[in-house]
């Protein structure tokens, strides 16, 4: 039986990042940009308003008050995407709106509510002239070509996790598609005479194949694309048989079949169809879980985890070693997941000096976190995942968490109400 770290590293060496491909930006989110991005142009392309109001030279303003404001001819008028063919002098304004470039001779823009645009309106006067009731400074509410990104700049490295802000800036620089790490395609299945598939009718004794669902659900969650391959029946050569049919994915993922049992068969098949790297973990939930690659028809080695049947164990195996590979393939950075320290509120006895997870619900107060024991914590309580946010965790060494410990905890998912 070997430490989760000892687990992790030796499943992590057998999978390596992906090679890049090119997706159109919107499809890109979550993935990791597998190249530098570069600027083509400015942005903003040239100088433009920041502010709907009045292009003027500052100079026109000399000396203006509220009370005795300066009138200034009104030449013309832009709008956002298009450009005047005027040229603004002492004495003359262009009406302009946000985002419109300024005109020539322009060196600052006024906005409305410093003018009497207002007043002229409201009592039928034509905008041929305009007031301006305060004198206004050179470059006032204009925003310079090139402000926020300049022709040439580095804008976004490789190794950069996309998220809508990225897609944004892509976007700014024209870019409709960009080149990114694949998704890693996870093959799921799932093992057991006793599985029965969701839709069908459910005989005595048989239970639905839950397994598959949650796994392929972490898959997505970590970025990954799952490829579900059903049931496989506890003989070598049925699981041989759907196995087979996964080892195109870059990684797969069974359920059941690794404990000791007479049916327990996983590990059979990975003896004589690939190689066993390692069984049993020091963890609760979670203890059988075996880890090997499987030999495909065209040479490669599908690294192959094998998680246990209960659906808990087999999901808190896979938060601790599948998202990691699934992060690993993707190109990401940051690997294992993260921990917060928190406030225990409940007891947690650990009998055998493995490392315990227990499902907990967060909670923040004022500056603090609360973790709180959902209840009952047996491997087959499937609800007990959907009450928790969270795993606490009790260390190998450590025989009894008590209320009040400082604790530490693996989040599941954050919401605002923790954050």
């Amino acid at each position: 039986m070997i430490s989760i770290e000892e687990a992790r590293q030796k499943i992590l060496s057998y999978v390596g990042v992906l090679e890049p491909e090119e997706k159109p930006i919107m499809d890109s989110i979550g993935q990791v940009l597998a190249q530098d991005v570069y600027s083509d142009i400015n942005v903003p392309p040239l100088d433009n308003s920041a502010m709907d109001g009045y292009a003027i030279q500052s100079a026109s303003t000399k000396g203006t008050l509220k009370s005795n404001p300066i009138i200034l001819k009104v030449i013309g008028e832009v709008a956002a995407g298009s450009i005047s063919d005027k040229v603004v002098r002492l004495g003359t304004a262009i009406r302009i709106m946000t985002g419109a470039p300024i005109p020539a001779g322009a060196d600052t823009v006024v906005q409305f509510e410093k003018t009497d645009e207002q007043e002229r309106s409201s009592s039928g006067k034509t905008l041929d002239e305009i007031g301006i009731f305060e004198e206004a400074p050179a470059d006032n509410n204009i925003r310079r070509a090139g402000e926020d990104i300049k022709k040439g700049d580095l804008v976004l490295k490789a190794g950069v996790v996309i998220r809508p802000q990225e897609v944004g800036l892509l976007a700014s620089l024209g870019y409709a598609r960009v080149a990114v790490i694949r998704r890693p395609v996870v093959a799921v299945l799932a093992t057991g005479d006793e599985l029965v598939n969701v839709g069908e009718p459910l005989p005595l004794g048989r239970i639905y194949n839950s397994n598959t669902y949650s796994i392929a659900s972490q898959v997505v969650k970590y970025g990954g694309v799952p490829k579900i391959l059903g049931i496989a029946r506890d003989t070598i050569d049925a699981l041989w048989g759907k196995i087979s049919d996964g080892l195109d994915a870059d990684m797969l993922i069974t359920s059941a079949g690794v404990s000791m049992g007479d049916y327990d068969v996983v590990k059979d098949v990975l003896a004589q169809h690939g190689q066993i790297a390692f069984w049993t973990v020091s963890m609760k939930p979670g203890k059988p879980l075996a880890f090997g690659t499987l030999n495909s028809e065209d040479g490669r080695k599908v690294p192959h985890l094998g998680l246990p049947g209960n659906p808990v164990s087999s999901m808190v195996s896979f938060e601790q070693f599948a998202s990691s590979a699934i992060f690993k393939m993707l190109g990401k950075k940051d690997i294992v997941k993260s921990t917060i320290s928190a406030i225990s509120e409940s007891n947690v006895k650990n009998k055998d000096g493995r490392r315990v997870f227990t499902r907990v619900f967060v909670r923040k107060d004022g500056d603090q976190y609360y973790a709180n024991s959902v209840g009952p914590q047996g491997s087959g309580i499937l609800t007990s995942m959907g009450q928790a946010n969270g795993l606490m965790i009790t260390p190998e060494d450590v025989a009894l968490t008590n209320i009040g410990d400082s604790v530490e905890v693996q989040m599941l998912d954050w919401t605002q109400e923790q954050s």
